[in-house]
């Protein structure tokens, strides 16, 4: 249940919760709007019913991640980054795996270079394959902290699990939950009780609703700096691609939900010469933001080869990218005044 207050005030909405809702579990304030599992428009008192404006019994089951709860967009601000809002663009950018120092560093120059604000890379791998390389493990992710602050950049990577969400912590500036480990619910809880902005990717076979339950788990602790990322699902057809990259998610999602989406065209064709077309696509499609892998050696990268953009495409496509994006945001501006104006 929603129950959206005639009250506007902090301190109304306070007194309301204190002499009328204390008693129930599972309870959920944005602004003037109280969420409450677990009960029904019958259990609430006279008073109570009396302070609301309206109250919404059909909602997702992800309520605190529907736009019924927190109707305006979510921003998520990192030191040298602000993601969601109307305007804004983001771009990430990095090498799948880091492989030494020297290289990461010469990687983030390349993203910084092409329009990058938040440098990104595993330190911890988690490979299809026990003998794939894993990762550099802390050493990567002093690699990757150095290379960002050499840039001006922000850091994103990802945490594998609970064993080592501490120490990932201490060096991301905002923390990757990788497809993988997108119903690891205990991970997603851990995560939920930090502080950290989350980019939560979606699972290769998982629907929209699994993804927004998913990203429930996180708001649930506490933690509501969360962006959403499509990075394609499995499809009948994987000769050509990767996967099956699912751009009607990304006006869905903003449709659903509150959180920013940011598309990985890199894991959803698994071809360097389908990601720029795809990140055009998803641009379009309204997304937040972009993340893609990128390297000066695609042929001898430790993972993830043949998706990376060499620098020169990397380059190239953030042009790109960045001048569709101008190009909607201005006429999106210029429509909205007409309606203002007309």
């Amino acid at each position: 249940m929603i129950i959206i207050l005639k009250q506007q005030t902090a301190a109304q909405t306070k007194h309301l919760l204190q002499q009328h809702f204390g008693g129930h579990t599972d309870i959920f304030v944005h602004a003037n709007r109280i969420a409450i599992n677990k009960i029904t428009e019958a259990d609430l008192t006279d008073q109570e019913r009396a302070g609301a404006q309206e109250i919404i019994m059909d909602h997702p089951a992800a309520i605190q991640s529907s736009r019924a709860f927190h109707p305006e967009d979510t921003i998520i601000k990192l030191p040298h980054t602000t993601i969601g809002g109307p305007h804004g663009f983001t771009m990430m950018a990095g090498p799948c795996s880091v492989e030494s120092e020297t290289h990461v560093a010469k990687m983030a120059k390349v993203a910084h270079d092409g329009g990058a604000t938040i440098l990104r890379g595993g330190a911890f791998k988690p490979r299809t394959s026990p003998y794939s390389f894993q990762g550099l493990g802390v050493d990567g992710l002093k690699f990757l902290r150095q290379a960002a602050d050499q840039q001006g950049m922000d850091m994103i990577t990802e945490v594998m699990d609970e064993e080592h969400l501490d120490v990932v912590c201490e060096y991301a500036d905002m923390l990757q939950i990788g497809a993988r480990n997108m119903q690891n619910f205990s991970l997603l809880k851990a995560v939920g009780k930090t502080n950290k902005p989350v980019l939560l990717k979606r699972g290769m076979s998982a629907s929209i609703d699994d993804l927004l339950n998913a990203a429930e788990y996180i708001a649930a602790g506490g933690n509501h700096q969360i962006a959403l990322s499509e990075r394609g699902i499995r499809g009948f057809d994987n000769k050509y691609t990767r996967n099956t990259f699912d751009v009607s998610s990304v006006p869905v999602l903003k449709k659903l939900s509150h959180f920013p989406i940011i598309v990985d065209p890199s894991h959803a064709e698994g071809h360097w010469d389908l990601v720029t077309p795809m990140a055009l696509a998803g641009t379009a499609s309204g997304a937040n933001g972009v993340v893609v892998e990128i390297h000066d050696n695609p042929e001898k990268a430790f993972s993830d080869g043949p998706q990376a953009l060499k620098p020169e495409i990397f380059k190239e496509m953030t042009r790109e990218v960045f001048a569709l994006h101008a190009v909607l945001d201005s006429f999106s501006q210029s429509t909205k005044g007409a309606v203002v104006n007309g």
